[in-house]
């Protein structure tokens, strides 16, 4: 016994010693005022003045010309104020939920404690949640609209202090109208407005009082307990909603008995106004809020903000237009499989995206994006990029001859090869480019030396790495593969006069208050190349769609450059296989580049004709539509071939009066001499005949 008593009397000494409790006490109260100063903060800085503005309005977005574009809906019904509302609503509500909301300050002392109790258990449990909590009306609308449905501690905690700051800035029934109006119903609806309209075919201050306990009962599990889908759980669930209203004394208990024996009748009026009219254009300023200015998904949906951005309406319904139009596409994979593509256009001038489109077919939410995510070999349209910017800024001129022969390079005798596997011997760099001979393009950047158009495509902001930096990255052999939208910006350097600019899509956004949280209207740009540089390079592109492989995509009546391209599908068994093709195109005032082929190829996806240029119908089409929005798109420079032509006259007409002028020179010398020669004999004559005279005399 004695030793049994000595280790405990042992510890209470240190416990006394070391004044343990009161060490706990401290530590404890820290930790709560740690905590509460934190929460107090993210109260505080969470600016909850906004969020009856903010639930009040969707998202809107703006074109160029800051006409309305379109809405983003998430979490928003059709908003209607307290008046508009059946007093039977709220009567429900508040009998069912929280009927206390009137007479607390945002939650609840016992269903806190309750939440406090439940956490501990669940920890002793090793349960990292929360089972519940008793919730007030405040605190489900702040977690709602501020807060993750993730049952931690910290989040109720944040819950609680953010429910108080709303209680200071609101009054009950501003807190009351938000709740409605922000709250699931169900089937895609939200507030009380839309719900009213989707189960019973009128508005909100309209509901009778066993309509509403509908519309109650649904608060707690939407999908199970709404009257389309499971008529007999809302009818049950409603007749409990009734009970409670009677015992809170919102009707009387024989009302709720009347009420409970009459049937739910479904009825529907409700009409979803679908205000995401350009699916893929709203992806991707979703997507660029998000990654570029740090807003989340949530805050874009639900805050009402106005989102300026760079799209004309008019290229995006045509674009819209092409793609849904199958004949513009190679028929499908004989499973079914449809031919992808996708198409952006933007102005070179500020890198704004005016229209963009990323795929066929049926669109789903912030989906898959070709125009911004695919990642593929970009074929020849590399070309100008790797291999003709850098010789020209090396020294080389657009009418050089280039060796055009299949000839091997390196250890690894690396040899490419004309797709028609025909060599001239030489040819102008202005054909070779128009003509997409891959021969002369890499002998060139061989002779210019691979560091040149490694830095170069380097420079134009592609994504290519050291293990790039060979004579294939002249044909487009890239490691990681490029998009449409990178390609795009890439070429405003060409159309821009050398400066390249940053494809984007937001101008500015404005929050629910008239803030603007983000500004991107200022343009910047990087020089690429010299202007000279520029328009020599635009003066040899023009040949790809005036004679080259581009020729059947020219969009009538209209001058454009750029660069077509293709790369061969491996493993098919087919030798002219082509697993992607690009067209892009650019005037001054627009540059626009798409892409066509199938998201997986193999030996049954893949397309025909290598040359690159089966892409050209859409192209054609989208440009015969895009052109006439954009103004004047005359270029300052003429195709390279006609320049050369002229040169050549030139200098053959200079040559020429050059050796007029000598034979002209020498015929006058011929006669001038002729008469001297004339004059010389005439005078030696008669001066013969007068000595003749004077020896005869």
């Amino acid at each position: 016994m004695k030793n049994d008593k000595k280790p405990k009397s042992a510890f209470k000494k240190i416990w006394h010693r070391y004044q343990l409790t009161r060490w706990i006490i401290v530590m404890f109260l820290l930790l709560f005022f740690v905590m509460s100063a934190y929460c107090t903060f993210v109260a505080k800085t969470t600016h909850v003045q906004d969020l009856q503005s903010s639930l009040e309005q969707s998202t809107v977005i703006y074109d160029g010309n800051n006409k309305k574009a379109g809405k983003i809906y998430s979490q928003k019904g059709t908003y209607v104020g307290f008046k508009d509302i059946s007093p039977n609503i709220p009567n429900a509500i508040l009998s069912t939920e929280d009927r206390n909301f009137y007479n607390e300050h945002g939650f609840s002392v016992k269903g806190f404690g309750r939440a406090m109790l439940l956490m501990i258990k669940n920890k002793i449990m090793r349960r990292d949640y929360i089972s519940g909590g008793g919730s007030t009306l405040t605190q489900q609308l702040v977690k709602n609209a501020y807060l993750t449905q993730q049952q931690t501690f910290s989040r109720k905690l944040k819950e609680l202090f953010l429910s108080i700051q709303v209680e200071n800035v609101y009054s009950k029934n501003q807190i009351l109208t938000m709740y409605m109006n922000n709250s699931y119903f169900g089937n895609g609806v939200y507030g009380v407005e839309d719900a009213s309209r989707r189960y019973f075919g009128m508005n909100a201050k309209d509901l009778p009082v066993q309509d509403a306990a509908v519309i109650a009962g649904m608060l707690t599990n939407p999908s199970a307990y709404n009257p389309v889908d499971h008529p007999k759980l809302a009818l049950d669930r409603r007749n409990v909603v009734l009970q409670l209203m009677a015992d809170n004394n919102k009707i009387s208990q024989s009302e709720a008995n009347k009420l409970k024996k009459t049937p739910i009748q479904v009825k529907n009026t409700y009409q979803y106004k679908d205000g995401y009219k350009y699916p893929y254009y709203f992806d991707a300023v979703i997507d660029e809020a998000i990654n570029k200015y740090g807003l989340s998904e949530s805050d874009i949906m639900n805050r009402g903000y106005k989102i300026y951005t760079t799209l004309n309406q008019d290229q995006q319904n045509s674009m819209q237009d092409d793609f849904a139009n199958d004949s513009n596409f190679p028929s499908n994979a004989s499973d079914g499989t449809k031919v992808q593509a996708a198409s952006i256009a933007l102005d070179p001038s500020t890198g704004g995206v005016t229209a963009v489109v990323g795929g066929r077919g049926q669109h789903v939410f912030r989906g898959y994006n070709r125009a911004t995510q695919i990642k593929r070999q970009p074929g020849s349209t590399i070309k100008p990029l790797a291999v003709y910017t850098p010789a020209l800024e090396n020294g080389y001129n657009y009418n050089d001859m280039l060796q055009n022969k299949k000839t091997s390079y390196g250890s690894n005798k690396y040899t490419p090869e004309n797709y028609n596997n025909v060599y001239t011997g030489t040819v102008p760099m202005y054909t070779a480019l128009a003509q997409s001979m891959n021969a002369p393009a890499v002998w060139l950047l061989h002779k210019i030396g691979v560091d040149k158009g490694y830095e170069s495509v380097k420079s134009f902001g592609l994504p290519v790495q050291k293990k790039d930096k060979n004579l294939a990255l002249a044909l487009g052999g890239l490691s990681s593969g490029v998009s449409p939208q990178q390609m795009a910006g890439a070429y405003t350097a060409f159309a821009n006069e050398g400066n390249m600019t940053t494809p984007h899509y937001i101008r500015k956004i404005v929050d629910s208050s008239g803030n603007v949280i983000v500004n991107n209207e200022s343009v910047t740009s990087k020089k690429v190349m010299s202007k000279e540089v520029a328009n020599k390079m635009t003066s040899m592109m023009l040949g790809v769609f005036d004679n080259g492989t581009g020729a059947s995509a020219k969009p009538s009546g209209y001058s454009i450059a750029g660069k077509t391209g293709s790369t061969e599908a491996d493993n098919t068994g087919d030798s002219d296989a082509t697993r992607d093709k690009w067209i892009i195109g650019y005037t001054p005032k627009v540059v626009v580049a798409t892409w066509e082929g199938f998201d997986n190829t193999n030996a049954g996806h893949h397309l025909e004709n290598l040359s690159g240029t089966g892409v050209g119908p859409l192209f054609k089409t989208e440009l015969q539509q895009i052109l006439p929005t954009t103004g004047n798109n005359n270029f300052s420079v003429k195709d390279a071939a006609y320049m050369d032509s002229q040169e050549k006259k030139a200098n053959s007409s200079s040559d020429s009066s050059f050796w007029d002028s000598v034979s002209d020179g020498a015929n006058q010398v011929s006669k001038s001499l002729g008469k001297g020669w004339d004059n010389l004999k005439k005078n030696a004559s008669n001066w013969w005949n007068d000595a003749k005279k004077f020896v005869g005399d």
